[in-house]
């Protein structure tokens, strides 16, 4: 019998497994790249990698599974932005958070890497954050890979209290807070381009 951290962990590794798919796609549609941060994707790539390892390194298979793949979804999207539209200019964070999980890890270790990782998703989704607040046009900012990133931090904080895993616990709670504030502004634009619109 499984056990609530394991069903927790699955469902958590198949939201991880799709929670950016509807970016991805949506990019591939529309072959444009309207409101979508290239510097959030780039750096939500190489958190995801940093998780992965993370995982590995604390035997959490589930946490190296949902997010290595993540990982290597957030990488295509930052190619298709640039292919569609956004500047590789924009990306400014992303090489800097690298190093700076390179160095904790270094540093630190396991212990290192699980005390910088928290702070990761507050660092990948400002950009996007940032975006979403300044820009009039987010055509092509995917709702539903932020409703499922909101389910992602759901998810992870509730194993993470199960697991009693502390670093996993403070990204849940960042991930539900940005992801929130990132669909909230994608909803309400949406509003007033249905009311500019009538």
């Amino acid at each position: 019998m499984l056990s609530p951290a394991s069903i927790l962990g699955m469902v958590g590794t198949f939201v991880g497994l799709v929670r950016a798919l509807p970016q991805l796609i949506q990019l591939i549609r529309s072959r444009e790249a309207h409101g979508v941060s290239v510097d959030t994707a780039g750096t939500s790539s190489v958190v995801s990698f940093g998780w992965a390892l993370y995982g590995y390194l604390t035997h959490q298979p589930f946490v190296t599974l949902a997010t290595g793949s993540s990982g290597i979804i957030f990488a295509l999207i930052t190619l298709f932005a640039i292919r569609f539209g956004r500047s590789a200019r924009e990306i400014k964070v992303t090489p800097l958070w690298l190093l700076a999980l390179l160095l904790a890890h270094w540093l630190g270790g396991t212990t290192g890497l699980g005390i910088a990782l928290p702070a990761s998703v507050l660092i990948a989704n400002t950009p996007q954050l940032w975006i979403a607040y300044n820009e009039t046009d987010l055509t092509d900012l995917s709702l539903g890979t932020w409703l499922f990133s909101i389910t992602d931090g759901l998810i992870w904080g509730s194993y993470a209290l199960l697991e009693n895993d502390l670093p996993i616990l403070a990204y849940g709670i960042f991930q539900l807070l940005t992801s929130g504030m990132i669909a909230a502004l994608k909803i309400a634009h949406q509003r007033q381009q249905k009311a500019a619109g009538r």
